[in-house]
């Protein structure tokens, strides 16, 4: 299964969801729905994100795996929270 989008290939606004399938049984669900914020990140991003939970939070482990400096770790999550905070800002009341 593909990624999902989530900007428009036209002028790069995020993309809402509309329409939800149930593959076994062809039930659809229609709307306007918006993205979680970590559906929102980047697939790199939510990579990582899994990647770190699954190494319990451990900045040393996470360098560990990627074969980085724990600094290096560390300022990719900052980077990863600054996003996941805008995407948060972004999302309407």
């Amino acid at each position: 299964m593909r990624n999902l989008p989530t900007t428009c290939p036209s002028c790069d606004s995020q993309l809402a969801v509309a329409r939800l399938v149930c593959p076994e049984c062809g039930t659809a669900v229609e709307g306007s729905f918006g993205l979680s914020v970590l559906a929102a990140l980047p697939t790199e991003d939510q990579r990582f994100i899994v990647d770190f939970v699954k190494s319990s939070g451990s900045l040393k482990e996470m360098a560990r795996l990627l074969g980085v400096s724990y600094p290096t770790v560390r300022n990719r999550l900052d980077e990863i929270i600054a996003r996941m905070r805008a995407a948060e800002e972004e999302e309407p009341t």
